[in-house]
């Protein structure tokens, strides 16, 4: 385990922690998400959904909003306050902790690396602004919302970039260090 000043003990850069993480996503991703989808799919139709758009329009939720009707407005809504919370903190839990662990392994440390482990925490703030806003509007229908409308594409746009950019970086985090370690096993050849 990595030990940070003070002598105290840095949890969430652990490899145990993030093979514990990385079991939970594997365990969610396997068997909860497509249980979940099916359901949303039953509830809400196969009109589309803004969580798993990456662009769409305020019109595009209000289209949605009518699409569902109201049962699956109620749906949806629930899934965000249920599922929709579990879900972002399972990849977020994943993510911070497997960029930490890869970017202690980075020599030399890089601030960079360090601060890497931050992108999936804006992921999961973004997933529940999303979230937030998409259930005012859904649960305000057919009232308009212009403000959480508005605002909804937004937070789905920047949440998916952060998901993506924080893969991107356990990616690239594992590129730089599998390059570290067959440099230095070259070295000692």
């Amino acid at each position: 385990m990595a030990v940070t000043g003070g002598g105290r003990t840095d949890w969430s850069r652990s490899g145990w922690v993030a093979l514990a993480a990385f079991l939970l996503f594997g365990i969610f991703a396997g068997t909860i998400l497509p249980r979940q989808a099916a359901i949303a799919e039953r509830a809400t139709g196969t009109a589309g959904s803004p969580d798993a758009s990456f662009i769409y329009s305020p019109s595009d939720l209000y289209s949605w909003a009518e699409s569902y009707g109201r049962a699956g407005r109620e749906a949806y809504v629930r899934a965000r306050y249920t599922f929709d919370v579990a879900w972002p903190l399972v990849y977020g839990f994943f993510l911070f902790t497997s960029i930490g662990w890869v970017s202690r392994r980075i020599r030399p440390a890089s601030l960079w690396a360090q601060r890497a482990r931050l992108a999936p925490v804006f992921a999961v703030f973004f997933d529940a602004s999303e979230n937030l806003s998409t259930s005012i509007v859904m649960a305000r229908f057919p009232l308009a919302t212009p403000l959480a409308a508005a605002l909804a594409p937004v937070f789905t746009l920047l949440k998916w970039t952060m998901v993506a950019g924080s893969f991107g970086l356990l990616l690239a985090g594992f590129v730089v260090v599998g390059v570290f370690w067959l440099a230095s096993r070259a070295r000692r050849a």
